[in-house]
């Protein structure tokens, strides 16, 4: 066990009975442990805890129950800017707590609260599965199933949340539970989609789908023609089957050193994404897109471990400020005012401007879905830059808000809670009677709102 909080915060009672880690302000390497991913997000709260297992998680609620304190689980902090101030609060880092156990023929994997989603697709796709990871491999598994999670699987075969078979979870007042359809299925219901505001999960058991490779990759063009590739691709989405998912990107790579020359400092329009069946169907969806004459085409046949690189996200920590708007639909003058905003010509600051293509499965209600069922959308907007300088600091709000505003009118009234990356009315993202639900459980198992969510739920009064 490693202690290095000072005395005066009266750990003595915790330290006796916690396996993992403990930082407090001032403490050698408290700075190290607040640290989100986003290294743009300074957060600072009352106390640092790096837990091993559930027993340690248990034994931080009561410890914050007694000191009022409240608890802030994170995993990675890729999302931590929406959470806002942490000063009352006991950061819960899950790093250390990074197990999986892939079980190939019930095709299941029991993932620990700190395991990244690099650490479940390799393993699963030794063996021919498929988990509906994220775009990115260093994202925390649970953080991205607890709000709904989009991969290029998703037309296919529908958020992340719901292919959560079961959850081990800690509740407010210590308790560790176990919640699947049967057990606490209101409990179950709400983790799946409904944010972490119900109590911190220590595990997850997910559902893995027999699919020993996928035809992924990206296809680039000079970022000139960024108005005519992204109407192209709009126009060919309007008929894409479901056996495809993929985003297009207006992408300004920065020139930074562990970036791939043949991308680094230049300036790209992007498709990328995956298709689900043989490589010849694959090509013949594809042939559309083809037809536009990328200038790099890295499409191919590949196991699905591969999936999480497609994207080209960033693979360590840097800063970033982001938004995103839900899109009704999207017509070629919506492109337009996008491309005026955030393309040739324009000063933008984006290292990013995405649209991802919906519907699908996405759009459908699955049998025993969690709190968020479907996305009611047919494209998604995020948009992404890198604050390195206070120009920049400045700069990328504001370019967030044009971007924004130039899409209005195709927007749509709810968000997505994994692409909201500022404070926002969590019951956006729901209905009316879900939102309401989501207040009644968290009134069940969090009345006194120990739980300090990314994106919280209040308990509803009684």
């Amino acid at each position: 066990m490693i202690i290095t909080a000072r005395p005066d915060l009266g750990l003595d009672s915790l330290r006796s009975r916690f396996a993992g880690e403990l930082h407090a302000p001032g403490d050698a390497g408290y700075d190290d442990a607040r640290q989100a991913w986003n290294l743009a997000v300074d957060q600072r709260p009352a106390l640092v805890a790096l837990p091993r297992d559930a027993d340690d998680v248990s034994a931080l609620m009561g410890f914050a129950r007694a000191n009022a304190l409240r608890i802030a689980p994170q995993g990675t902090g890729h999302n931590a800017n929406a959470r806002g101030s942490v000063a009352d609060s006991i950061l819960v880092r899950t790093t250390l707590m990074r197990g999986v156990e892939i079980d190939p023929v019930a095709r299941r994997a029991r993932v620990e609260a700190g395991a990244l989603w690099m650490d479940v697709t390799a393993p699963a796709s030794e063996h021919g599965l498929a988990a509906l990871a994220g775009s990115s491999p260093d994202v925390g598994v649970v953080g991205y199933t607890l709000g709904g999670g989009i991969g290029w699987l998703a037309r296919a075969l529908g958020l992340a949340c719901n292919s959560v078979t079961a959850i081990e979870v800690v509740t407010a007042d210590g308790e560790q539970l176990r919640c699947d359809e049967d057990r606490h299925p209101e409990l179950f219901w709400a983790l799946r989609g409904g944010t972490g505001s119900f109590g911190v999960i220590t595990a997850l058991e997910l559902e893995l789908f027999p699919l020993p490779e996928v035809y992924q990759g990206v296809m680039l063009w000079p970022w000139e023609r960024s108005r005519e590739i992204l109407r192209a691709w709009h126009e060919w989405t309007l008929d894409a089957p479901e056996a495809v998912t993929t985003s297009a990107r207006i992408l300004q790579i920065p020139p930074m050193p562990d970036i791939p020359e043949a991308f680094r400092g230049r300036q790209f329009v992007a498709i990328d994404g995956a298709v689900m069946g043989t490589e010849a169907y694959a090509a013949e969806v594809l042939a559309p897109l083809r037809a536009l004459e990328p200038a790099m085409d890295l499409f191919a046949m590949a196991p699905p471990a591969g999936l999480v690189h497609v994207h080209m996200d960033p693979e360590h920590p840097v800063p970033g400020i982001g938004g995103h708007a839900m899109l009704d639909e999207l017509t070629p003058e919506a492109i337009d005012a996008l491309v005026d905003v955030a393309g040739p010509g324009t000063d933008s600051p984006m290292l990013a401007v995405e649209l991802r293509h919906l519907g699908g499965a996405l759009a459908r209600v699955p049998a025993r879905a969690g709190a968020t069922a479907r996305l009611e959308a047919a494209y998604i907007l995020f948009a992404v830059g890198v604050p390195v300088t206070p120009e920049l600091a400045e700069a990328i709000p504001a370019r967030l808000a044009a971007l924004k505003a130039a899409v209005a009118p195709w927007a749509a009234e709810r968000v997505y809670l994994n692409f909201a990356e500022e404070p926002t009315d969590t019951r956006s993202a729901y209905g009316e009677d879900a939102f309401a639900a989501l207040q009644a459980v968290k009134a069940e198992y969090d009345p006194f709102d120990l739980i300090h969510a990314n994106h919280p739920i209040a308990p509803a009064s009684r």
